[in-house]
């Protein structure tokens, strides 16, 4: 079997805030210990990606020749993600029902 190379996470500071107004909006909507436990799931995706990242299949607003952009799909947010050679960057945490155009924006998101 062969050994999958591990690559460095690292969360854009959009990403951040992102994650960051998911749990503020959680907190308000749904209470506290509802918002903490969706948003850990969030990190628990991300940080998986350290060796997953192939696994998720690649953003379909952001196709590219060399298929650098992913996707994770975690409730009703997309989680969207860029691999370099070095690294994985979490470029943004979107809602789903955000406009195609604010996807096709991370493309843009400096890390």
């Amino acid at each position: 079997m062969a050994d999958i190379e591990r690559k460095e996470v690292v969360l854009s500071t959009a990403a951040q805030a992102d994650i960051k107004a998911i749990f503020v909006f959680g907190a308000e909507t749904f209470g506290f210990i509802a918002a903490k436990a969706f948003v850990a799931e969030v990190y628990m995706s991300i940080w998986g990606l350290d060796y997953q990242y192939n696994m998720h299949p690649e953003c379909r607003f952001l196709i590219t020749k060399n298929k650098i952009y992913h996707n994770i799909i975690q409730g009703s947010y997309l989680i969207i993600y860029r691999i370099t050679s070095e690294r994985v960057e979490v470029l943004r945490v979107l809602n789903s029902r955000v406009s195609i155009r604010k996807i096709r924006g991370a493309r843009v998101t400096k890390v």
